[in-house]
């Protein structure tokens, strides 16, 4: 690994005598970092600490001295230190007045203190102006310049002024401002950093309850029921065949999921006959998980493809072949060609293959550097229609590889259908109820309720002739 090097030159060629002096009380990994990259963007740093001859590693051309002459040097001055150590900026109340103190520092759990840190900042050192800022950025993200992942940087205080001014470092070091208020915002900002994946607790833990019943549903089928009842050991099916079919179901039944809110939500719509009141709080996170539930959706169905092309070289598979084929040598006979069964096998596998491509093709369209360069018609297009056409064709590739055998008593074990019938309950109940709300006496329904018009409502026809909000 190269060692990260403190004597880089700057960025930017500003004269010495133009440059704009920046103060950090804290030399360890973030304040040298944060003081490394303002260098780097032409700043002047100087570095407050407890002893300043005893610290080391800091960037070149920084200067360090201790806090009081440190904070006369600057009117910013970054708060480097944990809260635990604030208390020493009470004995520098006199020097902070009227001085700008960022306070970059996070707690170790959600709702940690009963106020955030930049209000007891506030509290300590009343006469300062206090702005919350740089906590979601890394000493690490700072140091190695990979700041696409986290490059927004949440700004909040209550002295506007003070507020511009930080958030022209920002940009300056090429990050992204974002201004969230008043100091009370500090709160929300400061429990961003320790939140771990907001939007894929919903989507991770259906996935995963999903996945094990399907799984132990598909053991009862497979492996339980032909032990009870032939006494056939059939347990190497859990390593390749179950989780191939459980994959695919979860793809499938993921799929649906996302687009089922929004059928839910066109019919409440419809019920209400408004747009204009609020969908329980439930269909609200549901539908702002949609993204995340799609991308697992891809997930599953990209392990569909990898054990699908594992069958030819399974043991199981390969044993099989060779004893039909021996038998077929032995007892010369020869299956004859079944022009029907070469159709729904051929159709089985191109709607299979054109359902993942377009599969693969949403979940492109969601990423954040593709989905910027198109527009919200694009985006709504590709998301919508082209997502629904995933989902019939993903529906009917499952549907051609039942065939017949929906109707064969055979196939169930213990009274429990194949595991392939389970996952077409979502999917055709989605396309169902879409069909109809695409209907044109249901959709000209819905398109006038979504413009502003409203049932039983004085100013319905006013809302018609665009003289409302839209």
């Amino acid at each position: 690994m190269e060692k990260t090097s403190t004597d880089t030159l700057p960025l930017t060629t500003i004269p010495p005598d133009e440059q704009e002096t920046v103060c950090i009380f804290g030399t360890g990994d973030f304040g040298r970092s944060l003081g490394l990259k303002m260098i780097q963007c032409g700043y002047s740093v100087v570095f407050g600490s407890r002893n300043p001859r005893k610290s080391s590693l800091l960037p070149s051309g920084a200067e360090v001295l201790g806090y009081s002459e440190a904070a006369q040097k600057s009117d910013i001055i970054i708060i480097a230190i944990h809260r635990e150590h604030y208390d020493l900026l009470t004995a520098l109340t006199e020097v902070l007045r009227g001085k700008i103190l960022v306070d970059v520092s996070n707690n170790l759990k959600i709702h940690q203190y009963p106020e955030s840190n930049a209000e007891y900042l506030a509290q300590l050192v009343p006469g300062a102006l206090i702005v919350k800022a740089f906590n979601t950025i890394s000493a690490w993200a700072l140091q190695s310049g990979a700041l696409d992942a986290s490059r927004q940087v949440f700004v909040c205080g209550n002295d506007s002024k003070a507020k511009q001014r930080v958030m022209d470092i920002v940009r300056a070091l090429g990050l992204t401002p974002l201004d969230q208020g008043s100091l009370l915002a500090a709160s929300e900002i400061e429990d961003y950093p320790l939140q771990l994946f907001p939007m894929w607790k919903f989507p991770f833990y259906f996935s995963a309850i999903l996945c094990i019943f399907l799984f132990v549903y598909c053991v009862i089928r497979d492996v339980i029921y032909p032990y009870v009842n032939e006494k056939k050991d059939h347990t190497f099916r859990m390593a390749v065949s179950i989780p191939n079919r459980v994959f695919p179901i979860a793809a499938l039944t993921l799929l649906a999921v996302v687009y089922l809110p929004g059928v839910i939500a066109a019919i409440l719509q419809l019920y209400w006959g408004t747009k204009y009141r609020r969908f329980p709080n439930w269909l609200d996170h549901w539908m702002l998980c949609r993204k995340q539930l799609g991308l697992i959706a891809l997930g599953f169905a990209f392990l569909h493809v990898i054990y699908t092309l594992l069958i030819p070289i399974r043991y199981y598979v390969r044993w099989r072949l060779g004893n039909f084929t021996a038998t077929q040598a032995i007892s010369k006979k020869d299956n004859p060609f079944s022009t029907n069964r070469a159709w729904l096998s051929d159709s089985y596998l191109s709607l299979g293959v054109l359902g993942f491509f377009f599969f693969v093709l949403l979940g492109i369209t969601s990423l954040p550097s593709v989905s910027n360069i198109v527009n919200w018609r694009e985006f709504r297009f590709v998301q919508s229609k082209l997502g629904y056409l995933t989902l019939i064709l993903c529906t009917a590739h499952t549907l051609i590889y039942g065939g017949d055998r929906f109707l064969r008593p055979s196939s169930l074990r213990w009274y429990l259908p194949s595991a392939y019938i389970l996952a077409l309950i979502i999917p055709c109940t989605v396309l169902v109820i879409k069909f109809i709300l695409v209907l044109p006496c249901v959709d000209k329904t819905l398109t006038r309720i979504r413009q502003g018009w409203e049932r039983n409502s004085k100013v319905s026809k006013s809302a018609l002739n665009g003289q409302t909000d839209i």
